[in-house]
């Protein structure tokens, strides 16, 4: 990536930024910075590493430095949001947010993950969610998004499993109760395999195979992928983790996180900007960034 050059005086730059621990991986900066610069808007993202224990003072940072908004990753999907003036609708549903807006001094909470995820699984994976099954591993933050997105969007049953049943459970819970005809259904890890034949889509929203421990083993056997699967994995670095490769070995289609990552951060940039989002430049800053 080339380096971004601001013009004029810097008190004038609005300021975007990422709120995460850690964050010195993340591509959100170079992407946002491309896409900025393309269409000559004098914005600049910066990653901000944020200690759990600083979440309180770093969302008021956000009013005290007049940041025009921040995107909000792990760990602090959920821990912001008390420190927040408003919550959009889908956030509030979610119980997790991944974007602010600094809108004249009030701070409201958005999260664009679930529609980016959508938009991604239909333009990539040529899949409608309407009347199908999928199973979800794992029940954080991402996976909320998912799970609520997918059960607004018709889906037929969501099957969750986590590590920490306990987990599991609140996010089917959740899930059940705020959107109508949902049908979330917690599975034991154990289980697994057993229901990926059941269903049109797998979403593995766990960090496993994300770099640098790209060489463990996936989230489910191998051997029951099968072809009229959807295989969506929201890790992105690297494009093909060891899931996704063994998916196309079985035949089936395999959908990275990229695009997630992509159409979630597309949103983000158009509600702090009014200006529509330039994909391919977004796109490609993605790319380059993972030597493609």
């Amino acid at each position: 990536m080339e380096k971004l050059i601001l013009e004029g005086n810097l008190a004038e730059v609005n300021l975007t930024g990422l709120f995460g621990y850690p964050v010195e991986h993340s591509f959100s900066p170079a992407m946002h910075n491309s896409a900025f610069k393309e269409v000559n808007l004098n914005y600049l993202y910066l990653p901000f590493a944020i200690k759990p224990e600083n979440v309180e003072e770093a969302v008021k940072g956000i009013k005290a430095f007049d940041l025009r908004g921040v995107n909000v990753t792990i760990p602090h999907k959920q821990a912001v949001i008390p420190y927040l003036d408003e919550l959009s609708e889908e956030a509030e549903l979610i119980g997790a947010v991944n974007t602010i807006e600094n809108r004249d001094g009030k701070l409201i909470g958005y999260n664009t993950d679930g529609r980016g995820f959508i938009r991604s699984l239909k333009e990539e994976g040529d899949f409608e969610a309407k009347g199908k099954k999928a199973l979800i591993i794992g029940a954080g933050g991402a996976s909320r998004a998912v799970a609520f997105q997918l059960a607004l969007e018709g889906i037929d049953k969501i099957y969750i499993s986590d590590l920490s049943q306990g987990l599991a459970k609140v996010l089917a819970d959740d899930v059940n109760s705020k959107v109508d005809k949902a049908k979330a259904i917690v599975v034991d890890s154990k289980e697994t395999d057993e229901i990926v034949a059941k269903v049109d889509l797998l979403v593995d929203a766990t960090p496993v195979g994300m770099y640098p421990k790209v060489d463990v083993k996936p989230v489910v056997s191998t051997e029951v992928l099968h072809k009229d699967l959807v295989v969506y994995d929201l890790v992105y670095n690297p494009l093909e983790t060891v899931l996704l490769k063994a998916a196309k070995e079985a035949g089936a289609k395999a959908v990275s996180g990229l695009g997630m990552l992509l159409y979630q951060g597309a949103i983000a940039f158009e509600i702090w900007t009014d200006v529509d989002a330039p994909i391919k430049i977004m796109r490609n800053a993605l790319e380059e960034m993972l030597g493609l």
